[in-house]
Parts: structure tokens; C-alpha cells; sequence
């Protein structure tokens, strides 16, 4: 159950595309006072910047930027680190997280500017496209230059894909069979979830939670229901399931923000 835990974050991989115009960052629309640098900006410079990921130590241990520091913007002494960073360099601080549709290196951004932290820039290209674009510089599971061969096909991800719909039926169903889980963080979440009083809420960042709700599953030999922010995180949870032999497991598509925009639509018919 440890090595679910350690590989946790592998499918990260998947998520990035080569994409970099505008209207793939929802986020600099969004967060329109956060500077933000591009990727190749970032990589001409990297020697010149801190270069920080804002993720969970769980995902900052699978897959980093080489140089990178780790301090997640949901700890709850975020502020205090990146102060203390800045008191030990007058280097441009830059945040990542996934890339494009993740908000944690804009949300990273704007705390450390409103801790009075300046020259700081939000890298939201994310982990994914700088590893497909400079492997050398990224680590996976202790390894560099990453190998980007061993992917699992976005096909075979697809198969595990439910409508909310589907997915709601089944987490509300025989509670003996399944296990809803919700991975989003606090931010993500904002101390709502979908289903209570069924699902259990065990973010990335709280990995002993999550392991003991996975060990559990897979005791009982129920089926595991996950659902993320926007369907996309889940893509590397996959990597953890398949290497611990799960086979009952679907992700809801879309994830939570897909969710609403359905219960939306329904309000308006």
C-alpha cells in the first residue's frame, strides 16, 4: 500500500498539453493581477529564479521540476515560508502547480503578494508541459532525465470515465459495493462535497488518509468511486490503482465542476 501512496502522482504526465496560447489559461483571466511567466521564459532563466511547487509533498515527490522547493499553498503556514524564503534571496520566486486549469501557482502568487513578498510570478504551463518540453530538468520518482514512454493510453483512462449521472447512481446505491471518495483539496472543495454522509473526503495532501481509505477498498472489495475538481487530477490516481492490482474503480467525468454545470443546466429546463 505504500507504493500506492509513492505513484500516487504518475499520471500527472498525461495531463499537460503543448498548447501555451491564452485562452488555454483560464486562470490569467481569472487572476488578472498575478504576473506570470511562459515556459520557455522559465527555462532560459533558470538559473536565475527560485523555482517553487505549490502542490501536495505527495505529488512534489513523484514529479518536480528539478530545481524546485516544495511548500504547498494549503499548508497552513504557507505565508510564513515564502516569507522566510524571500528573507534568503532577492531571486524572482516563481509558483507551479499542474498547468493550465490548476489555480494553486496563481493562488500561490497572490498569497505570497499579499504576505508583502514581491518579484514573485506564477508558472501556469504547470509540471506537465515542462516535462514533455525539457525532461532533463524534471525528476520523476527520483529519476532524471524522465522517461516519457511508460504512459498508460488516454484510451484506456477513458474507459474508467462515468457521467455524473452514472456516477451519483452508484454512490448513492448499495453503500456494501462502493466507496465515494473526494481527492480535491480544501480550496477546491471549500468544505463542501456531493454526497454526505456517504463520501469520505481525503485530499492529496493527506496521504495516510487517503492510504487508509484505499486499504479499506480493497479489503472489503468494494468498488471505488473518485471524483477531483475538473477530471483530471484522477488521471494519475490511476497509475496507483493499476500498480496495486484495482480493478474496480471509475472516476467521474469531468469531475465536480462538470457536476455543476450539469445540475445548471438541469435548473434551467
Amino acid at each position: 500500500m505504500h507504493k500506492i501512496i509513492s505513484l500516487l502522482a504518475l499520471a500527472g504526465l498525461l495531463l499537460g498539453g503543448t498548447a501555451i496560447a491564452g485562452d488555454d489559461f483560464p486562470g490569467r483571466e481569472k487572476y488578472k493581477k498575478v504576473p506570470y511567466i511562459e515556459l520557455e521564459d522559465l527555462y532560459k532563466k533558470l538559473n536565475d529564479v527560485v523555482v517553487v511547487d505549490a502542490r501536495s509533498k505527495l505529488e512534489f515527490e513523484t514529479l518536480r521540476v528539478k530545481t524546485a522547493m516544495n511548500i504547498p499553498v494549503a499548508s497552513e503556514d504557507f505565508e510564513a515560508q515564502v516569507v522566510k524564503l524571500r528573507s534568503t534571496t532577492d531571486k524572482p520566486i516563481v509558483f507551479y502547480c499542474n498547468g493550465h486549469t490548476c489555480m494553486k501557482s496563481y493562488i500561490a502568487t497572490k498569497k505570497a503578494m499579499a504576505a508583502g513578498v514581491d518579484n514573485v510570478f506564477a508558472f501556469d504551463a504547470g509540471i506537465f508541459d515542462w516535462t514533455k518540453a525539457h525532461p532533463k530538468e524534471a525528476v520523476l520518482l527520483g529519476e532524471s532525465p524522465v522517461n516519457l514512454a511508460h504512459l498508460i493510453p488516454k484510451s484506456t483512462f477513458k474507459k474508467r470515465l462515468i457521467s455524473p449521472d452514472k456516477f451519483s447512481d452508484l454512490a448513492t446505491s448499495d453503500r456494501r459495493k462502493y466507496m465515494t471518495i473526494d481527492v480535491r483539496d480544501k480550496f477546491q472543495r471549500a468544505g463542501i462535497g456531493f454526497y454526505p454522509g456517504i463520501e469520505r473526503w481525503a485530499s492529496l495532501d493527506q496521504q495516510k488518509k487517503l492510504e487508509k481509505y484505499l486499504k479499506k477498498a480493497i479489503k472489503q472489495n468494494r468498488t471505488l468511486l473518485i471524483y477531483d475538481e475538473v477530471g483530471k487530477q484522477v488521471r494519475w490516481l490511476q497509475y496507483a490503482l493499476e500498480k496495486a492490482g484495482v480493478k474496480k474503480y471509475y472516476f467521474m467525468k469531468k469531475g465536480a465542476k462538470g457536476y455543476y454545470k450539469e445540475l445548471v443546466a438541469l435548473d434551467k429546463q
